[in-house]
């Protein structure tokens, strides 16, 4: 752990950089190891996620949460728009294959959906305990390392290598664009993805502070949490 610390402290950049890949790794591993590990490695994942929020926080002195009508408004359209949208276009493994730049897929090779009643059983507590893990660590676990490394990090960065020396509130069309495209290639729900990226950086840029963005993040995840288990809603899991 003072590893860590020590590595944090020495470099704005690994503070912000660090946290997101480890946690990206941990995501990367599940279902690696069966089925079942798809559960237990994301409630290791959102341990270790909250974790290195606490190590990294003393060094990252923007990612502090903020409340602002405009993170509420922000978080809710941005769910509206999750959900709304997404009978209308392809999600990006789709795409790719629309565009011919991969095969489709086997039926055998399609990924089951993120449902742990289909996994441990529709009256299972422990089926629960994975929803509820599921929800807190995507609203509060992952909204400060995804608004730390995209808005605090990306976005500077491509405005400017020595990316400390921009402020929060630097507004730059181009890596606006650029920040927002990368957020949303990463996500499967390309689209959505890229306005969400668009609404949260422009609440970055608009209050000049990380808060309101991780708030909205937040408030849009926990609404997608209980759309997805309220609707049986899985795919967006």
């Amino acid at each position: 752990m003072k590893l860590l610390k020590d590595w944090f402290a020495g470099s704005p950049l690994v503070a912000r950089v660090v946290p997101f890949a480890i946690f990206l790794g941990l995501t990367a591993l599940q279902g690696q190891f069966g089925e079942a590990s798809r559960y237990w490695i994301y409630l290791a994942k959102t341990l270790v996620g909250a974790w290195l929020i606490w190590l990294m926080r003393p060094y990252v002195t923007e990612m502090r949460w903020a409340v602002s009508w405009e993170a509420v408004v922000a978080g809710v359209l941005v769910f509206a728009v999750w959900v709304g949208l997404d009978p209308y276009y392809p999600r990006w493994s789709e795409l790719m294959v629309k565009l011919g730049l991969s095969a489709p897929p086997k039926p055998a090779d399609l990924p089951l959906p993120w449902n742990p009643f289909s996994q441990f059983g529709e009256a299972s507590l422990l089926a629960w305990l994975f929803v509820v893990v599921r929800i807190l660590g995507s609203s509060l676990v992952v909204p400060p390392l995804e608004e730390a490394f995209y808005r605090s990090f990306l976005y500077r960065y491509i405005v400017k290598a020595d990316f400390m020396a921009v402020s929060l509130g630097t507004y730059a069309r181009t890596p606006f664009i650029i920040a927002c495209v990368i957020f949303g290639v990463a996500h499967h729900e390309w689209l959505a993805a890229i306005l969400c990226g668009a609404a949260y950086l422009g609440l970055v840029l608009r209050k000049g502070r990380l808060g309101d963005a991780i708030t909205a993040h937040a408030i849009t995840n926990f609404l997608l949490g209980l759309w997805v288990v309220g609707k049986g809603a899985w795919k967006f899991w």
